[in-house]
Formats: structure tokens, sequence, C-alpha cells
């Protein structure tokens, strides 16, 4: 019911043929400039901050530009950028736009390599600056470095102190931008590495340039990079001479699909983006394995490289749950089981009186999981149906078989989002108010003080909205009883790959948490919990624990919703509530493939990951004391 900020989307396409032939093949040279903005709105959903994409012309003449780029902020980006490309070609005549020669020698981004990227900040930074693809210069061409990625780096500040170390110093201090550094100094030195091979050879002049830029291989420029960085990525970039490359972190926390033929080389974040954008079959498309690398040179030879060996299998279980959009044939069927095996314990919730329960979903990427939660109770009610029929010993009258068919499931469209709330709003009194508008209700859906209602989300992580509006605006029905669902298990540990919630205390299961040690009186047990986190960070990786998964042990998860409720729960509220969450093991039933589940276990697959938490339960208690005993 909250929005998460999270994942970014990549695209990159690599155009295997001279432009000539997608003119006269598709009628325009624009092909992979086309392709390329149908791929970036199919994945609007992952970045909608701001977005950026870059080109590289083949074969440039010097003293004219090769690399291009351009980047807008906010949720518009996409046609800003688009439409600032299509502007440079707005005063050119029919046939300068479609000879080709002339495009090459004249237009900007008339290239073979493509590349774009969704933004949503995972650090809170914003700005223009921080939108990708960013740019590494030099007057060589294949020293220029053009990058994005899909990614969160857990070690940053050991990367800073390396590159240090090596005598540079970065601008600014972000993992962006000391990712391009470090992948430029490498670049620089492998490029060096030709240089002098080059020499020892006895060519001059440009005959050095065409070698190095023939000879560049960019898996020993990953290689000597990116074994250093702990997180999860997909890393994408673009150099001046025409290499193009996308590399997936070796724990496969971050997820990556290309596809390659005799006229593309193309990939993105999510596999329905490559068969919509070029009507493709599910099984034409790869998944890029954890450690690898696509690399497509010069010449437009492909080749899959592994540059780290694999480290783990993590990937992660929330793209299924709620980043990636539904429409992949797996992530679809997957979210409809994880509604549908929650069917038992929602019959328990509302005391199996199926008569009486009107089920509906918030918020709309919920949508699948409600479609299994009703087939699951489907199943439920035609068993019932069985059993009546068997129980009769006799043939139904007319009147005995209607009764029994009208026993259906009732789904309704209870809640719509009405408005968004501003951020110019900031006065308390005035903000909570607001926010109890921000969905409204179809009135008349259920039977006042006779129905239950229950109420499928896909997760609920800051539970912010449930007691500023949902539980409100609900309430205003009279519902016998009010039936909140997650197809996600209790998110109770920050994510450091690619998600923007770092803090413990933006979750209500950590905060519920708290409260329940508090009430029971188990301060030792925050003491103790605080004084091994703090020892933990101090470790060296590969010898670390997760401590905070500590405080969860005394309690059931049902005690935990029973809190949770209790501290959402709005003044005046009279409708009874009940939270109903996935297990761990119907997580892993419904996804089995996709392993990564720290946000609701603490099983980090990183040593930076799980030093992150510990140093958040550290901040967490120290900023409590320093406000508690501030006045």
């Amino acid at each position: 019911m909250e929005p998460l900020k999270h994942e970014c989307g990549v695209a990159l396409i690599r155009l295997l043929k001279p432009l000539e032939y997608y003119q006269q093949k598709y009628g325009t040279w624009m092909y992979g400039l086309n392709k390329l903005y149908l791929m970036m709105e199919k994945q609007h959903n992952r970045g909608q901050e701001g977005a950026g994409i870059a080109s590289v012309k083949l074969g440039g003449e010097p003293g004219k530009e090769y690399m291009y780029r351009e980047k807008a902020e906010g949720s518009n980006a996409i046609t800003t950028i688009f439409c600032n490309v299509q502007k440079k070609f707005r005063d050119l005549s029919p046939h300068e736009l479609q000879d080709v020669d002339f495009v090459k020698s004249n237009l900007p981004f008339a290239g073979e390599l493509y590349m774009g990227h969704l933004r949503y900040s995972t650090t809170g930074k914003s700005g223009l600056t921080y939108v990708h693809p960013f740019l590494r210069r030099n007057n060589w061409r294949a020293k220029n470095l053009c990058l994005c990625g899909n990614f969160n780096m857990t070690n940053i500040g050991d990367i800073f102190s390396k590159l240090t170390r090596q005598g540079q110093s970065p601008r600014i201090y972000s993992d962006s931008y000391i990712m391009l550094e470090l992948l430029g100094h490498r670049l620089d030195r492998e490029v060096e590495r030709n240089f002098v091979i080059a020499k020892d050879k006895g060519l001059q002049d440009q005959a050095i340039t065409r070698f190095i830029e023939d000879n560049v291989d960019m898996s020993n420029v990953l290689k000597t990079s990116m074994d250093d960085f702990d997180g999860g990525y997909v890393v994408c970039g673009l150099t001046g001479s025409g290499e193009m490359f996308a590399m997936r972190d070796p724990w496969g926390i971050r997820p990556a699909f290309y596809f390659i033929n005799d006229e593309i080389a193309v990939l993105a974040s999510e596999r329905p983006v490559l068969q919509t954008t070029f009507d493709l079959k599910c099984e034409d498309i790869k998944e890029l394995e954890p450690g690898q690398s696509l690399i497509v040179n010069k010449h437009g030879e492909c080749n899959l490289k592994q540059i780290i060996e694999r480290k783990g299998d993590a990937a992660c279980s929330f793209e299924r749950i709620y980043f990636s959009r539904g429409c992949d044939k797996d992530i679809y069927n997957e979210r409809k089981q994880l509604g549908e095996q929650l069917t038992s314990q929602i019959l328990e919730a509302v005391h199996y009186d199926t008569a009486h329960t009107v089920f509906s979903f918030i918020p709309n990427t919920a949508e699948v999981a409600f479609y299994g939660m009703l087939s699951g109770f489907k199943h439920f009610i035609n068993e019932q149906k069985v059993k009546k029929l068997e129980a009769l010993g006799k043939l139904p009258s007319h009147e005995e078989l209607m009764e029994l068919l009208d026993d259906y499931v009732r789904s309704e469209k209870v809640a719509w989002k009405d408005i968004k709330l501003r951020t110019f709003i900031t006065e308390g009194n005035s903000r909570n108010d607001l926010a109890s508008h921000v969905y409204d209700i179809t009135y008349g859906s259920i039977t006042p003080n006779v129905d239950n209602l229950v109420i499928i989300d896909d997760s609920i992580v800051r539970g912010t909205t449930l007691k500023e509006s949902i539980f409100r605006i609900l309430d205003r029905l009279s519902p016998k009883k009010i039936v909140i669902v997650s197809s996600a298990p209790q998110i109770r540990y920050p994510d450091y790959y690619g998600i923007d919630m770092p803090r413990l205390e933006e979750f209500c299961v950590f905060r519920a948490t708290i409260e329940l040690l508090k009430d029971r009186g188990m301060y030792q047990l925050i003491e103790d919990t605080y004084h091994k986190c703090k020892d933990e960070i101090l470790k060296k990786d590969g010898e670390l624990r997760n401590y905070v998964q500590e405080i969860y042990k005394p309690f059931t998860p049902q005690e935990i919703n029973a809190k949770i409720i209790e501290m959402l729960r709005p003044e005046g509220m009279k409708s009874p509530v009940e939270l109903v969450f996935q297990s761990i093991e119907g997580l892993h039933k419904a996804i089995p493939n996709h392993k990564g589940d720290w946000y609701f276990t603490g099983n980090y697959p990183t040593s930076g990951g799980v030093r992150l938490c510990n140093q958040a339960f550290v901040n967490y208690i120290e900023k409590r004391y320093q406000y508690e005993h501030k006045f």
C-alpha cells in the first residue's frame, strides 16, 4: 500500500548490421533508437525519478562527436529525452532523414550502440548529477566510458579508499561515480597495455589506435574491477571505440535478460520487455548468469564471459513479488500462487464464513495475488458444494441446487486510489487529515456489521498508509471484521542491494517487536543485541553474523501481528482487524528459483549486507538514546 523507491531499469541495444540494413528492412535507420524508447517505456515501473540514454557512433571521424548522452529528471523523463532527441532532426527534409550517409556524418544518436537507464534513487540523493548514464571523457576513443546500472554497493567506503590510495580523487562520493572511476582507471590500463604491444610490433600513429580498438578486452577491465564490489548489481557500459558490456553480480541478486540474433544483441532488466519490444517467445530469451558478462566488441562479436566465479544463489524474491511487471509468464503464476496458498489462514481469520466475506485488493500491484486468492477460495467453496451434494443422498431438487449454486466467492472493488498527497503539505494535523482521504471506498459494497472484508496487498512495509488512510476509510463501511493480507512475509530487515529502506525503524514489524520487548521487560535482550552488533561491525568480511535476528526469536508472527494492529489502529476505529502474512515456507514454495529472502529472514548473501544490518541496529539504539536524553 506504500510505494517503495526501488530497482532501476537498464536497456542495451547493439545493432549488428550497418544502419543501411535497418533503413532497407524496417524503413528507418532509427530502428535502434525507437526500440530503445519502447524498452524504456516498458520498464517505466522501475524508475520514475529520472532517465538517461547514451549512444555511440562507430567509425566517427576525428573532430566530430561520436558519443552522445541525454538525461532528464521527473516522471516524464523518458518523454522529455526522446522529444529532445527528435528536435535535433526537426529541420531536416525527408530526403536528408533517409540518406544514411548524411545521417551518419551529421546527426547525433545515429549510432550502432544504445544504452538507456531509468532511475529510482536508493540513497536519497537527487538532481540531474545523479541520473545515469555517467560519462568519462578522453581524447582516445577507447578510453571514453559511459556507465549505468541497477545496483547498490554495500562497501563503497572501501572502494573509495582504494581509489584514493592509487592517487585518484573522485569528484563525488557515490557508488555510481566511484564505479565509473574504478572501471575507467582499469580501462585506461587496458588501453595502455595494448599501446605497449602495438609499439613493440612497430606500429605508429593511427595504426596504433586501430590496433588498440581492435584488441581492447573488456573482460580484463571487469575482472580487475568488479571483484572488489560487495552488493547487488547489473552494470552496463559503452566505450567510445564501440565496446558494449553488461555484468551481473556473482550472487545473482539483480536480474538481467538478453537476446542475440544476427541483427541485434539486446539486454533489459525484465524478460517481458524484450518479448514485447522484439516480438520474441519466452524461450528465445536467456538470463545472464551470476558473475557473468555479456560483451559485444567493436566488430559486433558477442561473447559471454564468466568474470567472477558464482558466489551464491540469491536472486531477489521481492523482484517477483513487487518490483517486476506481472506480465512475465513465471512471475504471473508465482504471484497467483502466493495469493492462493493463503486460503487456509484467511479462512481461519473469517471463521470459515465465506458466505459473509467480501474480497478485494489494494494497490494494483496486488491484483494478480488477488486472483490467486480468489482461485483458492473457489476451490474451497466447490469442495464444500460437493460435500453438501454427497450429504443429500438423493437427487437434489431445483431449490436445493439453486441454494448450492448461490454459494460463491464475493469480490468487489472496495477501495480506490483517489488523491496523491502533495509533499508541500507538511503541517501535522492538516497532513493527517488529508492522508485519510488518499483512498476512497465503494459505498454499499458490503453489508454493514454482517460481512467480513478481506483486503490483499503485495507487502506491508511501514504501515503508514494503513494507519493514516486505509483503516480509517475501510472502517466507514462498518464491516464485521477487516482482514489485511500480505502476499509477502513480514518485512523485518533493511535492504542494501537496491531499495530505499535502509533503516530498521521504518518497518512496522521491527517497531512492533521492540514494543513487545519493552512490554515484557526484556530490555536486556535489546542491550545485549546492541553490544553484539557493535562488536560485529568491527570484524572482517566473511566472519559476520546478523545479531538483529535475535530480537525476533522470543515472539511468534501472530504475536507481532497483534502488536502491529495495536500500534497502527487509529483512534476511534470500531471494526476488528486481523493481519495475515505469507510464511517463509510459502514464499519459497511459490518462488522456488529466487532464494534471496534477506528482507524477511535477515539471511544476507554478502558480508556487506550483514555488516550494514548490524550497523542499522546500532544507529537505531544510539539515535533513540540521544533523543530520549536530549531534554
